[in-house]
């Protein structure tokens, strides 16, 4: 899977972002290439939507669409979410969000965004620690103009991160993609973190800790994008809130 992020729209950990890419041999792309390579890759297999120059999204379908590493995308009410993956207790979170049987993950998430952002009656991190199985997800929300993406603490799934040619963040589970696309500016994602355009990286499995860069060197000698790890030494005072025109606290309040 792909998504890519218009600088501006998504504010990353500036440790993402290495000086080294501007001396690699190898310089990052500018997000219409990434998108224009990665259908190439695989162009009888690949769906990819969108949205002006604002924000693109790509999946190429499983092979074997009944692993339990699906790659699902939905879009419902302007959200939209590329999921990776199973759920293990799906059947009881339908029924705890009031859902059908036949919703999948991708439409979980998408509601399960759409509770926190409109009516927020549990923190974030509660309802992502909830969830019982493999799962790394992106979901763009394009009327508030809002990206939140999460990570499993089970490590599963992978996920990578990393900047383009023109400051866009970029998002994958294909490392190649991310070498390719970013140079030297781009990480794994970290395990059992969110991350939401606004108020940026945190861990929903130590949600008081704060979130450490951890300086990476490759095969190379250069400086890649950093590692981003809790740090067990350091708390935060409170839940940071995400303001909206509803003022919808995505994040949660006070632990």
């Amino acid at each position: 899977m792909l998504a890519i992020f218009k600088k501006g729209l998504v504010k990353p950990p500036q440790e993402l972002n290495s000086p080294a890419s501007l001396a690699s041999s190898r310089k990052p792309k500018l997000p219409q290439d990434i998108l224009k390579d990665f259908e190439s890759s695989n162009p009888s297999n690949n769906f990819s939507i969108s949205f002006g120059d604002v924000a693109s999204l790509a999946y190429i379908s499983p092979q074997n669409p009944y692993s339990i590493h699906q790659r699902l995308f939905c879009g419902l009410n302007d959200i939209y979410c590329i999921f990776l993956g199973s759920l293990n207790n799906l059947c009881s979170l339908n029924r705890q969000y009031g859902l059908s049987k036949g919703t999948n993950e991708a439409m979980f998430v998408i509601e399960a965004y759409r509770t926190l952002r409109d009516r927020g009656p549990y923190p974030a991190h509660q309802v992502l620690k909830d969830l019982e199985g493999t799962f790394g997800f992106v979901v763009y929300d394009t009327k508030a103009g809002h990206v939140f993406a999460a990570l499993g603490a089970n490590e599963g799934v992978g996920l990578f991160w990393g900047i383009a040619g023109d400051g866009s963040v970029v998002i994958s589970d294909n490392l190649e993609v991310i070498k390719g696309s970013c140079a030297k500016s781009f990480a794994p994602f970290p395990s059992g973190c969110m991350f939401h355009s606004e108020q940026g990286l945190m861990s929903f499995e130590h949600p008081m800790s704060k979130m450490k860069a951890m300086p990476r060197i490759d095969s190379e000698g250069a400086m890649c994008g950093a590692n981003f790890k809790v740090d067990n030494q350091s708390r935060i005072s409170s839940m940071p809130r995400v303001g909206s025109e509803a003022n919808w606290a995505l994040w949660g309040s006070q632990a």
